[in-house]
């Protein structure tokens, strides 16, 4: 009878005092386009931004049930009060318990359980202005360097749903990808017609899709976690397992106390739990999911280890991977995050994602990510200077030994010989040393600044196509334009220069563009596709050259799709995020073999009449470089 007492007692007590608590890029776009969709306010060109006031940001809409506000008390009525309604228990809110624990199962629980079970949120006790509102949610403001925060506020939300979830986030284009996650990661308010949650979750989500776990990250954390949906939480915790970073998402989950079904959140929970000093609880209940086997065996023992770092209990973890045939984000950010190595055999046939996130990862050694340095530099992941960083680590690291400290020493070469023709040896092993074309690329990213310092004579013409491809790599436009007089007319390095020059007003001779189709040999000459599509879109040929260099080269680069008017349309109202999007989104794809001259052609035309002209140059000129 006692324990009986004291539970009716507890149910008593707590009742009473909480009543008042890229196939081909034509067949690459999502549905979506099809919908009619409202024409938006056109927008000024940036060539008018200047001689007309820029128009006011749009009133902010009211704030969604979802947004942090002050909680204020409301005054009482000045008329006499009608007697309450009686109300059910489930009309009753927070604060009722609806159902009555055991008390077994009051001693396993956790604070958050607790509040769970009443259905209450923690108070965190955030005054209002520190609270972050939902508006010009990114890293990147204006000011320094990001796109325009309020273009998309007359922007149809249909067209900007569709062209970042139809994104796959494989970008045949390194500066394409650096672009895009240039537009993803500034300051924007959210489209017309969409939520900002929901505009969030999308930017977040192709974020990770491109290998870029760090940006996806830091945007999640420009919110409070009170303002968490559904749809941000079902991609929080991949943002999180992809930067091995299992306990970031803790302030989420104690903030969202709706239950969730899925597995992976289950044990995160219990995995917060050990790391909030329940390491005893936390271990008990990773066991039981273990032995009920609700997640596969090795991420239920990855998870174990994890949270066994929190504990005193010292407990050993042996992890198995004799049955294990996949990789899985999960138990590929567990393992960085207690220091596994995943067999070679997994990591094989895994993807290249996982080779952009291992670049980037802090827990793993330097070896892997050097591994992986080239595919992450070729497509945009690591800046030119953050691999010679890697490199420089290599090189001082007196662990490092064979093929790693080889090329480590090489790099140091290419800058500090004395020798021209040694230094550029030293470049030309590094380009082949390379396994295969991406990764070629790559190491063009890495030895950028290297071939900036080259001498610029006659003796080196030969490889000026390739050091000049190089530099442009990592932007060094200006740099590349000291070897302008040197290259032969009509050779590869006088086409790339003629693409990146970065004055406007240059034409280009229609005897030197001749001469390069002429002695083009690449596949169909695509380079020469590629050449007169990047001049067109730059705007440095005239309109009857390009008709007629279209017609010798069998390519059409006026056709229309509904991409095409969709990039136009944006162009016109001088939308340069949506423009950046759909850039993106005519990309896609895992070599420049699958990009066709007519896409290269709108999307050089749209960024350049967005004020984009930089990287319509670079983009354009890697075309020619990399086909």
């Amino acid at each position: 009878m006692r324990p009986a007492l004291l539970i009716a007692g507890a149910a008593l007590t707590l009742s009473s005092a909480l009543a008042l608590a890229q196939g081909a890029p034509e067949s690459l776009l999502p549905p979506g386009f099809n919908d009619p969709a409202p024409t938006p306010a056109p927008r000024p060109s940036p060539a008018s931004k200047a001689a007309q006031p820029r128009p006011a940001p749009a009133p902010s809409p009211a704030p969604s049930a979802t947004v942090s506000a002050p909680v204020i008390q409301p005054l009482p009525s000045q008329s006499p009060a009608e007697p309450p309604t009686p109300t059910s228990t489930e009309e009753q809110g927070e604060g009722t318990l609806k159902r009555l624990p055991s008390l077994d199962e009051l001693a396993r629980m956790t604070p958050e359980d607790f509040q769970e079970l009443l259905g209450l949120k923690p108070d965190f006790d955030m005054p209002s202005g520190a609270r972050r509102a939902m508006v010009n949610v990114g890293l990147i403001d204006e000011s320094e360097g990001g796109l325009a925060g309020d273009v998309l506020a007359r922007q149809n939300g249909r067209l900007v749903r569709a062209s970042l979830a139809g994104n796959r986030g494989t970008l045949v284009s390194r500066w394409g990808h650096i672009l895009l996650r240039r537009a993803l990661a500034s300051r924007l308010d959210a489209p017309h017609g969409m939520t900002p949650q929901e505009f969030l979750a999308l930017r977040v989500g192709l974020l990770l899709r491109m290998g870029e776990p760090d940006a996806a990250r830091a945007i999640m954390q420009d919110i409070n976690a009170g303002n968490y949906t559904p749809e941000l939480n079902a991609i929080a915790l991949n943002v999180y397992a992809d930067n091995s970073d299992f306990t970031g998402i803790c302030p989420v989950m104690a903030a969202q106390t709706a239950d969730r079904e899925e597995p992976q959140w289950t044990v995160a929970k219990s995995m917060c739990s050990a790391f909030r000093g329940n390491g005893a609880t936390a271990a008990a209940q990773l066991e039981r999911y273990r032995v009920r086997g609700i997640m596969p065996r090795i991420d239920l023992l990855l998870a174990q280890k994890y949270a066994g770092a929190a504990g005193r209990s010292r407990r050993a973890v042996t992890i198995e991977w004799d049955d294990v045939t996949d990789m899985t984000p999960w138990r590929f950010g567990l393992s960085n995050a207690v220091g596994v190595e995943p067999p070679q055999r997994l990591m094989n046939d895994a993807g290249v994602r996982y080779d952009y996130v291992t670049a980037v990862a802090p827990a793993v050694s330097l070896s892997r990510r050097a591994s992986a340095a080239d595919r992450a530099g070729a497509t945009g992941v690591l800046s030119s200077a953050a691999m010679v960083d890697l490199y420089g680590q290599l090189y001082a690291d007196p662990d490092i030994t064979g093929d790693w400290s080889d090329r480590a020493e090489k790099l140091r070469d290419a800058y500090v010989l004395e020798d021209p023709s040694a230094r550029l040896a030293a470049i030309r092993s590094l380009w082949e040393g390379a396994a295969g074309k991406p990764q070629t690329y790559g190491r063009q990213v890495l030895t950028a600044r290297a071939a900036a310092r080259m001498p610029v004579n006659a003796e080196m013409a030969e490889s000026a196509a390739p050091l000049i491809a190089s530099m442009l790599a990592a932007g060094l436009d200006a740099n590349a334009m000291r070897w302008a007089d040197v290259v032969e007319p009509g050779s590869e390095g006088w086409a790339l220069l003629a693409l990146a020059n970065p004055n406007g007003s240059a034409r280009v001779s229609n005897g030197d563009i001749a001469t390069f189709i002429d002695s083009d040999e690449s596949d169909r000459a695509r380079k020469s596709a590629f050449l007169v599509a990047g001049l067109a879109g730059l705007g440095r040929i005239s309109a009857d050259a390009v008709n007629d260099y279209a017609s010798d080269l069998g390519i059409n680069l006026g056709g229309e799709t509904r991409w095409t008017r969709a990039i136009e349309g944006a162009a016109r109202n001088g939308d340069e995020v949506t423009v950046a999007y759909l850039a993106g989104l005519g990309m896609q794809g895992t070599s420049w073999s699958q990009m066709t001259p007519r896409y290269l052609y709108h999307i050089v035309s749209a960024l350049r009449a967005v004020g984009l002209e930089a990287e319509a140059r670079m983009i354009a000129a890697e075309a020619v470089a990399r086909v």
